[in-house]
């Protein structure tokens, strides 16, 4: 029912509105409008309006602190029936008649850049201002000035409008799917999320240039990725990877958005107990959505997590005598984040980033002081190019790091022994536009068009006579030329990036290739008692080799459980290995003198 405001009545038109803004899934009730779109309202005058003498001033405001400077207000006139606009410097609206006569019926147009929320619609007659009502603005995909637009209209169905999701989980080797039910247009779902913006640590800071800052999707995603994790907020959800889930629920439990995202409101913003990874991710994907930001949940399997920034996944071996050394680096058989779709003009002016960017709501590592991640361009991902914000040298690590075992000397220096340069970013997987079934998008993220030889080892065992016995096949990938040329490039630009920063370069982790090259020729010219000396050695060393089966046992539990650390055991240090050739000549050497794909 229109609302009775003074002298005015006004119809909005919310349900012809709401169907051609595409909101009408979310409710029926309430004017819900996107941005770079005009929708009409008609103005029913109790008195007759004399064009000549009066003016009739419309004025759009959201927020706590409406400022025209900061685009969070805009006054617009018709007078003489034609559209006079106020001189603001950011997001001016604009109205423009459809009628000469009472009723009178405007079309008002929300610019392409205003800032996203709910707003306040108000009317000017002489020296009285009358709220007409209240309507919220969203992105607009539709919109080829928003910033968010997506040119194929399949896709806009599949990446807002669409309500079931499917997420990928399980292992590279075996990929499972399960139905996540977004449940983005449920009739408290704008509430919700307008409610999620306004308790964000930005807005708390300052209120007002936070409400200012949402006509950019790169903010708000920013802002929705710290929102969904409470490590450091009022956010939604409680991470937890292991143990109990006492006080809560497992993270298995839920199957959709809303309950989630429902009980975190209705507990005055108390954290939801418990989530993990596909948790966290299917939450934005629906917040994300709603607001109107094409939204799809992606699948990372054997996802690396580097905590150093060195673009490495580190396993420290110690020599005899030496203290161990524990990494926090780490690969997980699976992680789950989305990905955003939106313009990206505070990097190039030439579309170079624009498009799918990867936006991670699980807590793992800090981003400018707040557990955020993103939005990071997926083709800044691909090419190698780290130095981009936001946060791309960690993505880039999650599907592309090395996986480097060092060997640490009794005096501090640290040797390469080994390096994987494909083990991490494994079948990056989404779900189809339109279909259920699974689509591979690693060629998105990481060039892959690579060799892979295999070698037979023997690696001797104690009491074992026949090497038969004791045979494991391991296939180096060698990678392509273009994959090693854009991991150098990422190296070389978080180098320069840690140069500008005053931290300098990873020259503590060097590489002693001259000593390498000296004690490979030792080796390789040593006699048959050298051999029989290096195998009694040999021997002492399978103690160790039970003590890693041991650990082996404890990580291939935390393999069953989805998105757990699965750190595969490595091979023993100083460990002899006899490469098995066609011809049965038999070539002995350390795995100091193996580089591996390198």
């Amino acid at each position: 029912v229109p609302p009775e405001c003074g002298k005015w009545r006004v119809d909005f038109h919310t349900m012809a509105n709401n169907s051609k803004h595409h909101t009408s899934d979310i409710a029926g009730n309430q004017l819900i409008v996107r941005r770079g779109q005009p929708f009409t309202l008609t103005l029913h005058l109790m008195l007759p309006l004399n064009p000549d003498l009066h003016s009739l001033i419309m004025v759009a405001e959201t927020g706590e602190f409406p400022s025209e400077d900061q685009g969070t207000k805009s006054s617009f006139a018709i007078q003489n029936f034609a559209t006079q606009r106020s001189a603001t410097l950011k997001a001016q609206w604009r109205a423009e008649p459809q009628s000469n006569s009472t009723p009178l019926t405007v079309a008002i147009f929300p610019p392409a850049n205003t800032p996203i929320g709910e707003y306040r619609l108000s009317v000017q007659h002489g020296d009285k201002e009358t709220l007409l009502g209240t309507l919220v603005v969203l992105f607009n995909p539709w919109c080829p000035d928003d910033a968010v637009f997506l040119p194929d209209e399949s896709e806009r169905q599949e990446f807002v409008m669409n309500e079931q999701g499917t997420i990928y989980r399980g292992s590279g080797n075996y990929i499972t799917s399960s139905s996540w039910d977004l449940a983005q247009f449920e009739d408290d779902m704008v509430e919700i999320c307008l409610k999620i913006l306004n308790m964000s640590h930005k807005h708390m800071e300052d209120p007002a240039e936070d409400v200012s800052a949402r006509c950019d999707p790169v903010y708000v995603g920013r802002v929705v990725s710290a929102m969904i994790n409470s490590d450091d907020d009022h956010g939604i959800l409680v991470g937890k990877w292991a143990g109990s889930f006492w006080g809560g629920v497992s993270p298995h439990h839920w199957n959709g958005s809303h309950a989630i995202l429902r009980k975190w409101y209705d507990t005055h913003c108390f954290p939801v107990r418990y989530g993990q990874c596909w948790v966290f991710a299917g939450v934005m994907c629906s917040v994300l959505r709603l607001l109107g930001i094409p939204c799809r949940i992606i699948t990372n399997y054997l996802s690396a997590h580097d905590t150093n920034k060195n673009l490495l996944i580190d396993v420290y071996h110690t020599d005899y005598g030496v203290w161990p050394i524990p990494s926090k680096d780490s690969v997980w058989n699976y992680h789950v984040w989305v990905e955003g779709w939106m313009r990206r003009l505070d990097l190039a002016d030439n579309g170079k980033y624009d498009g799918w960017q990867v936006l991670d709501p699980t807590p793992q590592e800090k981003s400018d002081g707040v557990y955020c991640c993103g939005p990071a361009p997926v083709s800044a991902i691909l090419n190698g190019d780290t130095h981009i914000k936001y946060d791309v040298p960690f993505v880039f690590a999650e599907v592309n790091a090395d996986c480097v075992d060092w060997l640490v000397k009794a005096d501090g220096s640290k040797v390469k022994i080994f390096s994987d340069t494909k083990r991490v970013g494994q079948n990056i997987s989404t779900k189809s536009v339109g279909s259920t079934k699974r689509l591979d998008i690693t060629d998105t993220y990481k060039h892959r068009d690579g060799r892979s030889t295999c070698s037979t080892y023997h690696i001797p065992e104690r009491g074992v006579t026949h090497y038969e016995s004791s045979l494991i096949k391991i296939c180096p990938h060698t990678g392509s030329e273009k994959e090693r040329t854009v991991f150098e490039s990422a190296i070389s630009n978080k180098s320069t990036d840690r140069e500008e920063e005053g931290k300098g370069g990873m020259g503590e982790e060097t590489e002693e290739t001259e000593e390498e090259t000296t004690e490979t020729g030792e080796e390789t010219g040593e006699t048959g008692e050298e051999t029989e000396e290096d195998t009694k050695e040999t021997g002492e060393e399978t103690e160790e080799t039970e003590e890693e089966t041991k650990e082996t046992g404890e990580e291939t539990e935390k393999e069953s459980r989805g998105g757990e650390d699965v750190n595969p055991p490595r091979l023993p240090v100083s460990m002899q290995f006899e490469e098995v050739r066609p011809a049965g000549q038999t070539l002995c050497r350390t795995i100091t003198s193996w580089t591996g794909s390198d």
